[in-house]
């Protein structure tokens, strides 16, 4: 697990499995290293291309109610603000989704890690804004492409080369995610460890799970 030493992990597998009101500040001290470590991970991975973490599953509510599911890239986050930052086209069906549910589910894995997060939390979409603003004049040309085709991504077309392109800027849209809940799981040999952690306040409620 990145940022936690064999030591901690071995103390954190040893207090899952014992009487939680027993050990209640060591948990604390635990849980709260493992919260920061996930912070500090998600942090990296907005700015490493590289990072496992850079390019997660964002899971929607699509209009018959169904799941819908497709990966993104992490743009930036904020621990200060619970916030993830991505980026998409105004006129695709995720961004209309979360106009009518801005419910959300973020799925990262790390392979090498063996930790997989899942967030739920709740997005909005912005159009316009200083936010919208910084975050275009920060995309590459090459990147700005993506938003400048002329029809909606998801439009049926004869061939490959018939997409057309026009003015990226209009179609650009900054998805910002308000994290509600993290459920973190690293996989280990000698045993999986869980914790999960929710916000009703400023302050996160954090427990243990069973994995």
């Amino acid at each position: 697990m990145p940022g936690i030493s064999a030591r901690q992990r071995g103390g954190a597998t040893a207090l899952a499995r014992r009487p939680p009101q027993c050990h209640a500040l060591a948990m604390d001290s635990t849980l709260a290293a493992l919260l920061d470590d996930t912070w500090r991970g998600l942090v990296r991975a907005a700015a490493d291309r590289r990072h496992p973490w850079r390019t997660p599953v964002l899971a929607t509510v699509a209009a018959d109610g169904a799941p819908n599911a497709r990966t993104v890239v992490l743009r930036a986050a904020d621990p200060a603000t619970r916030t993830l930052r991505l980026h998409s086209d105004r006129r695709s069906a995720k961004a209309a989704e979360l106009a009518r549910d801005p419910r959300v589910t973020l799925v990262f894995w790390d392979p090498r890690a063996r930790v997989q997060l899942r967030l739920r939390g709740r997005a909005e979409v912005l159009h316009e804004g200083p936010e919208h603003a910084r975050a275009w004049a920060a995309t590459p040309a090459a990147a700005r492409r993506d938003y400048a085709t002329r029809l909606p991504p998801g439009t049926p077309i004869a061939a490959p080369e018939d997409v057309a392109h026009g003015d990226g800027a209009a179609h650009f849209a900054v998805i910002r995610v308000r994290v509600m809940t993290i459920d973190r799981l690293a996989l280990a040999a000698e045993g999986h460890l869980r914790a999960g952690f929710a916000w009703e306040g400023d302050e996160p409620r954090a427990t243990w799970l069973v994995p």
